[in-house]
């Protein structure tokens, strides 16, 4: 299980993209935060150095498949492959002094995939990655006042926040995310990286 005490943590999903990914590394970095990035394997794939940065700098990376797929639109089969091909991918694209062993965090896109996709995974010796706060960061009818204040609601010691560095999300992420690290970190919130005791 992963370690709590008083800490938070950001997750991004769906990077990396040029045009948002590196503008959140430069706020996580202005505040000395670490956070977890699920990214998509064709992201990669088309943005090799976007997902360079985000390593260099010390954050954590996690699977999301290649393709972000949702599990229950698709077979067994065509889950799994998805799956291990943007494992695949992240591996061939880490730094080659990179410590190993290479931690699989998972997170099903949409949170969705089928009881035996997840029991696979799970068998395979991934870390489902879930979340506790959804920003809806995506939905443009979610304001950047609603995100933050959602947040200061749900919060809790060892809360997993789900943000995206998309396109979808760009504008209204970039806001509340500067707004939503002060306000943690005054409330004595530590922002970490998902890691793992076992």
């Amino acid at each position: 299980m992963f370690r709590t005490g008083e800490a938070v943590y950001l997750t991004f999903d769906d990077g990396p993209i040029p045009e948002v990914t590196p503008k959140v590394l430069d706020i996580l970095a202005r505040y000395g935060v670490k956070a977890t990035f699920f990214m998509v394997g064709e992201n990669i794939d088309k943005h090799p150095e976007v997902f360079a940065q985000v390593i260099a700098a010390g954050h954590a990376v996690g699977n999301h498949t290649y393709n972000h797929l949702k599990g229950w639109n698709h077979s067994f089969e065509q889950y799994m492959a998805n799956v291990e091909k943007a494992q695949k991918t992240i591996a061939q694209h880490l730094p080659k002094d990179y410590p190993a062993p290479v931690l699989n965090r998972f997170r099903p896109p949409y949170g969705k995939a089928t009881f035996a996709q997840r029991r696979a995974l799970s068998r395979q010796g991934y870390k489902l990655i879930y979340w506790d706060i959804l920003t809806r960061d995506y939905d443009a009818r979610v304001t950047t006042q609603q995100m933050v204040s959602k947040i200061k609601r749900q919060v809790r010691p060892g809360s997993i926040i789900n943000f995206h560095d998309s396109l979808k999300s760009n504008e209204r992420m970039l806001q509340a995310l500067p707004q939503v690290i002060e306000w943690l970190q005054s409330k004595g919130y530590k922002l970490e990286k998902l890691e793992f005791d076992d």
